[in-house]
């Protein structure tokens, strides 16, 4: 076996469609010599569908991250079908429509805390469930939306990215210590159907491919993708707490 994930186990959660970045994540994996297992919940016969596209057809189990039921059997579940795990990857995000499309300051607190507990809270509860399947040398990958600054439209989403972000750090702090890291990708605008149910989206999408000084491509997950296969590969052994920035070098210009 060859490749820069030669041997490694990964969980990855967030496959929808073939567009999704984690589909693509899960390919690369697959290409470059990894066990993949993925995860889906409400619609899981169109995951295992879209698991069947992969190089290698891939395992689905059912992770409903705010299911404490589903995470304290996670990893029994996972263990069916590999013996532990090198790597996590979250790949999950949902706000309800009142708290997107400039709705911030009428967004309810229960619909808020939907957003954060999906969004936010899921990347430390996912890996706590993994856990016990890692050893020193694992990664846990999140893919996150630049949070340092406030977008339109993006509203309460904005806010769980920013928590996201910090919560990869306090990760990064507790698990360093077993020796395994935690680093996030942040993607730029893609079409993906998460994208598609943010009203005035297109706004990200003119910024971006006008302005990004490599440019952007709206369709192309495999740049984000490749991004987390190198933070779940060896090649960065002491790298934790970080945030990757895959956006053709949007974040670094000014206004």
């Amino acid at each position: 076996m060859s490749g820069l994930l030669a041997g490694k186990r990964l969980l990855v959660t967030g496959v929808i469609t073939d567009a999704s970045i984690a589909f693509s994540v899960a390919k690369l994996a697959q290409e470059n010599g990894a066990q993949v297992v993925l995860t889906g919940f409400g619609r899981l016969s169109l995951v295992e569908r879209i698991a069947k596209r992969l190089p290698e057809p891939a395992p689905v189990i059912e992770v409903d991250v705010t299911n404490t039921e589903h995470l304290a059997s996670l990893a029994d579940r996972v263990r069916e079908h590999v013996d532990g795990l090198d790597g996590v990857v979250h790949s999950i995000g949902f706000a309800p429509q009142s708290c997107l499309g400039g709705g911030f300051l009428d967004a309810p607190w229960e619909d808020v805390a939907t957003a954060l507990h999906v969004s936010t809270y899921s990347y430390k509860s996912l890996a706590m469930a993994a856990l016990p399947l890692m050893s020193a040398g694992g990664a846990v990958v999140g893919l996150t939306f630049d949070a340092t600054k406030a977008w339109p439209v993006y509203d309460w989403m904005g806010v769980a990215k920013a928590g996201l972000e910090s919560a990869s750090r306090y990760l990064a702090l507790h698990l360093g210590k077993q020796g395994i890291r935690s680093n996030l990708v942040a993607a730029g605008p893609l079409r993906t159907i998460a994208a598609k149910s943010i009203p005035g989206f297109d706004q990200f999408e003119d910024a971006w491919t006008q302005r990004a000084p490599l440019g952007w491509s709206l369709t192309d997950q495999e740049p984000a993708a490749r991004a987390c296969l190198a933070l779940l590969s060896d090649w960065f052994p002491a790298t934790t707490g970080e945030i990757v920035h895959v956006d053709g070098g949007y974040h670094a210009i000014g206004a």
